[in-house]
């Protein structure tokens, strides 16, 4: 392939079209939800993006350098804890990282920028979902029901925030309501309460499914 068609293929790649930021997030948003991404997520997200807009003003996502992102976090940091800042730049370098494959912007601005190192606390994912070994380790001052969401440790002793919908919120809070034991666990066993083992739970979430037709 000679040149000048290699430049013509970028060319048709790129698109000018100059997206502003409401718009990418809006079609950002659109592919995400057609991924699967959990709502949670997702409203968690677009505030991010409402207060970009807000900095920045809904200007063209092309006219954003590495920079000016790299100021506005730095003013965000005088007011954000490490985690949540940590959150506000995986955000960032999602929307710009889905912009450059789509074509929107030439390259992404926020590739290069990094989280802050806090040790074990900061979540490399916000995703949704855990593993069962996850489950049986959760502690009730894990949750933080404000957001219904909840912290759990994962391989490598990482923490991350996963998050569950309202009707997990009602079953959730009645379930605990309802215990008479203080044992810190959010899954305990109904004889002499303490912790449950994976195997219990696994027992468990066999006999639901089979109730429920899922094998």
């Amino acid at each position: 392939m000679n040149k000048s068609v290699n430049n013509s293929c970028i060319k048709t790649w790129y698109r000018r079209d100059h997206i502003l930021l409401s718009q990418a997030y809006k079609n950002y948003e659109s592919d995400k939800r057609i991924e699967g991404f959990f709502s949670q997520t997702l409203k968690a997200y677009k505030l991010q993006s409402g207060l970009l807009i807000r900095y920045f003003n809904d200007v063209s996502i092309e006219s954003l350098s590495t920079n000016q992102l790299k100021e506005y976090l730095a003013e965000s940091s005088e007011h954000l804890k490490p985690s949540s800042l940590s959150h506000r730049i995986r955000f960032m370098r999602s929307l710009f990282r889905w912009s450059h494959e789509e074509g929107h912007i030439p390259s992404n601005p926020a590739y290069k920028i990094k989280e802050p190192k806090v040790g074990k606390r900061i979540p490399k994912f916000l995703t949704e979902g855990c593993r069962i070994g996850e489950i049986v380790s959760l502690d009730k001052n894990c949750i933080n029901w404000s957001n219904r969401s909840a912290i759990v440790r994962g391989k490598g002793d990482k923490e991350r925030e996963v998050y569950f919908n309202i009707r997990c919120d009602i079953w959730l809070k009645r379930y605990i309501h309802n215990r008479k034991d203080t044992d810190p666990a959010i899954f305990v066993t109904d004889r002499s309460p303490h912790r449950m083992s994976i195997a219990q739970m696994r027992y468990i979430i066999k006999r639901i499914s089979s109730r429920a037709g899922i094998y």
